[in-house]
């Protein structure tokens, strides 16, 4: 489990096509102290699993499920990503429950910078808008953003100087892809309510 506080901007320094998946490379000095084979790193708001690591390096391979769903397709030598390891057990919350596990994909739409904020505008696909709820907490691109305002197909989020200096969205562009996971909370709740009507 993550809480969607990023623990550093990391870079993608290798990208190999494997047919129906794909192996990443990417540096990340903070999140690969102590890494070993097998270890969980969010990477983008994605749940990978540590293949290789050497130095401040380590390897993840991508299945055809996550390039689809997530834009880890789009990714390439050079791009910057959203690095964060697992939260331990008995640490602080300091975002929200996130499972690395991507809904689905927005795309940046607008920017309105303040002068010590800005405001970003987010697409949103219609099979989660009724996941989104206005103060309600969402993770784009593995960061736990609170929902300012939330419509049919789009919703905005608050950026601080913090977010905007030591994530990807202080380099996104309108038009560039973003991976979304919605709260888990309010999928579990309206499963359960289905079922309850259901037996009813």
């Amino acid at each position: 489990m993550f809480t969607g506080i990023v623990e550093e901007l990391g870079e993608v320094t290798a990208v190999e096509n494997l047919g129906d998946s794909s192996r990443f490379r990417l540096r990340g000095p903070v999140v690969t102290e102590g890494a070993q084979h097998g270890d969980s790193i969010a990477v983008n708001g994605v749940c990978l699993t540590v293949v290789e690591h050497e130095g401040d390096e380590f390897t993840a391979d991508v299945m055809a499920e996550t390039l689809n769903r997530s834009s880890l397709g789009a990714l390439a030598v050079g791009s910057r990503v959203n690095l964060e390891r697992p939260t331990a057990v008995g640490a602080r919350l300091g975002g929200h429950i996130v499972q690395g596990h991507v809904d689905g994909t927005g795309t940046v739409l607008e920017r309105k910078p303040s002068e010590n904020w800005e405001l970003v505008t987010v697409s949103l696909p219609a099979e989660l808008a009724r996941y989104v709820v206005e103060k309600g907490s969402i993770t784009v691109d593995g960061i736990s953003l609170t929902v300012v305002e939330v419509g049919a197909d789009r919703f905005t989020v608050s950026l601080i100087p913090t977010t905007l200096a030591l994530t990807t969205l202080g380099i996104k562009q309108p038009g560039d892809p973003v991976n979304l996971e919605v709260d888990v909370i309010a999928k579990y709740v309206e499963r359960l309510l289905a079922g309850q009507g259901a037996s009813e």
